[in-house]
């Protein structure tokens, strides 16, 4: 997709093209678009709840150009603190990441994979859980429903886990990433200052309204004290 949030990731140092992976489609959790849609932990209420939307990279971990290697992972302390105060909280984090990489062919769905496993461990070794997975490959000129700044991810996850949109938060190094939240239905959004998003910064305050509020220059412990505690029907009853 075009447009004020469509930048590019690519270093003149960018990863040579690689051969497509040789997994089938059968066995990686892939829907019929093509976005990579793992539900990890399914709720154990009906009732909507908000939710923690975080992108990966730059937010959650250190930002790799095409990051495909998973010795290359490097955790971002607060993130992964927010994402274990999330957890606590029995707030359902969801992952939605952009990665054109696949699209462009400089890396496969096997070596996603492997990336995405060292993550889990990060975030679970800080406290965390990560409860959601969705991953676009497309390109960004493609305008496909799943690229942030367009709201697929998001509206994935909300039919996958039961989600209350209009309740939850979305964190991002990049406008595209708020401006999906937005799109979404979600009131909230928050700007890190890691990765792109002190670049980002202006983009990013230009999308608050009156129905979306942007926050940037603080730090994420800040929002970790924000996040709402969502519980079960049977912990309602027990309070």
């Amino acid at each position: 997709m075009t447009g004020s949030w469509t930048r590019s990731r690519r270093s003149k140092f960018a990863p040579r093209r690689r051969a497509a992976s040789t997994m089938s489609n059968a066995e990686l959790p892939l829907d019929e678009s093509g976005m990579w849609r793992e539900v990890r932990c399914l709720p154990a209420a009906a009732a909507p709840r908000p939710a923690l939307f975080l992108d990966r990279d730059g937010t959650l971990i250190e930002l790799v150009d095409y990051l495909s290697k998973a010795e290359d992972v490097r955790p971002i302390a607060q993130a992964i603190a927010l994402t274990a105060q999330a957890t606590a909280n029995n707030m359902p984090v969801i992952m939605v990441t952009n990665q054109s990489g696949i699209g462009r062919g400089y890396y496969g769905w096997h070596e996603f994979a492997a990336v995405q496993t060292a993550v889990l461990a990060v975030v679970a070794a800080g406290g965390g859980q990560i409860d959601a997975v969705y991953a676009c490959p497309a390109m960004p000129e493609s305008g496909a429903a799943c690229r942030k700044p367009n709201p697929g991810m998001l509206l994935a996850a909300a039919d996958d886990l039961s989600l209350d949109l209009s309740q939850s938060w979305i964190v991002g190094d990049a406008a595209s990433d708020l401006a999906a939240g937005m799109r979404a239905g979600l009131r909230r959004g928050w700007l890190v200052a890691t990765g792109y998003g002190e670049a980002e910064r202006d983009q990013a305050l230009h999308l608050r309204s009156g129905g979306f509020d942007v926050t940037v220059d603080r730090p994420l412990s800040e929002l970790a004290e924000l996040l709402p505690a969502c519980r079960t029907a049977e912990q309602q009853v027990n309070l």
